[in-house]
């Protein structure tokens, strides 16, 4: 199965620059994966397609304004830092950029220097380990010297960084945003409920899988990196008993996939854990934890396009992708959303 196999022609002028006004009113790309239809709607028309007793299963991790622009004591060279992932206590694991600037005990100033990183490990495939140094509450000092973490291919600025999290966010610790759940407004969710459907939180904090690109010709050879996951008592009670009685899961992005993938490969019913996974979802995979999945349009040969073709078939996903392009759809982070459905 060779990388290529999942490239697509994109127009740079569908790549979505900006989030919409309002959230819901993203257009909707619905695929049938087992007859291949594909239907065209507004992402508020979702809600037809959710029978009373089935569930949807939302990320609720929050995102860090993990991008920090700081300088060299030493010298006061610009040094860029992505925090990604807390390690233990106050070291993190990030990206620096540029890496070779830094040796073991380079000390990076922020700001007013209320916060400082001191560089611990430097590791060959860009990763680097810092320990952080501050006063008080570490996100309260993020949120005034960081900002959003946006991919590379937004170049246009956010004026709102609400805008970059979902409306039920809540835990901290993700270096992007589960972004299939942007399209969600707190009265989509209510008409979901009013309607029988179980709203079901986990957790999955998004980290450096989301910025490494494939970077081999084998599908086969790409290592995922490593992503804590929490999966509640209250989550699993839910879950089991949707599917006692034959409802669906509709799982919310590929982040909360990963989550039910993960733990439905490590026992025979969904069981609570808080857990690390480094699942990688291509064609062939078996789907044990849902049935349904809400998502957004995906880079080409990533490995996120190659979960949604596992999921619906990969020429489905292909077809899919060029009806997209044909019909102006919005892509990637802030663009419009696609359902894969039985």
């Amino acid at each position: 199965m060779r990388t290529d196999d999942f490239d697509y022609f994109l127009p740079e002028n569908l790549i979505a620059q900006t989030p919409l006004e309002d959230r819901s009113s993203s257009r909707l790309l619905v695929l049938h994966k087992k007859t291949g239809q594909i239907e065209h709607r507004k992402f508020t028309d979702i809600i037809e397609y959710f029978n009373e007793g089935d569930a949807l299963v939302i990320n609720n991790s929050k995102v860090i304004p993990a991008r920090l622009i700081g300088s060299k004591e030493e010298t006061n060279a610009i040094i860029e830092l992505l925090l990604l992932k807390n390690i233990q206590d106050n070291k993190w694991e990030c990206l620096a950029k540029p890496q070779k600037r830094l040796h073991e005990g380079t000390v990076i100033s922020f700001g007013d220097g209320s916060l400082k990183a001191q560089v611990i490990e430097l590791h060959n495939d860009g990763i680097t380990h810092v320990e952080l140094i501050y006063e008080g509450i570490l996100m309260e000092v993020l949120e005034r010297l960081g900002t959003m973490p946006l991919p590379p291919y937004i170049h246009e600025k956010l004026e709102n960084q609400e805008r970059y999290q979902t409306v039920y966010a809540k835990n901290y610790g993700s270096s992007a945003a589960p972004t299939a759940g942007l399209h969600f407004t707190k009265a989509i969710l209510n008409q979901l409920r009013e309607k029988g459907v179980y709203v079901i939180e986990v957790t999955l904090h998004v980290g450096l899988g989301t910025f490494r690109p494939v970077q081999v010709d084998n599908v086969l050879d790409h290592k995922m990196h490593s992503e804590k996951y929490i999966l509640s008592v209250d989550a699993v009670d839910k879950l089991n008993e949707v599917r006692k009685n034959h409802g669906k899961i509709f799982a919310v992005g590929t982040t909360s996939t990963r989550v039910l993938e993960s733990n439905r490969n490590r026992f025979p019913e969904f069981t609570a854990e808080v857990n690390d996974t480094d699942i990688f979802i291509y064609p062939g995979y078996e789907f044990k934890g849902i049935d349904n999945l809400i998502t957004n349009f995906h880079l080409p040969k990533s490995t996120l396009i190659m979960l949604v073709s596992a999921l619906a078939g990969k020429e489905n996903i292909m077809t899919s992708y060029s009806e997209a392009v044909k019909e102006g759809y919005r892509f990637f982070s802030f663009g419009d959303a696609m359902l894969i459905i039985d």
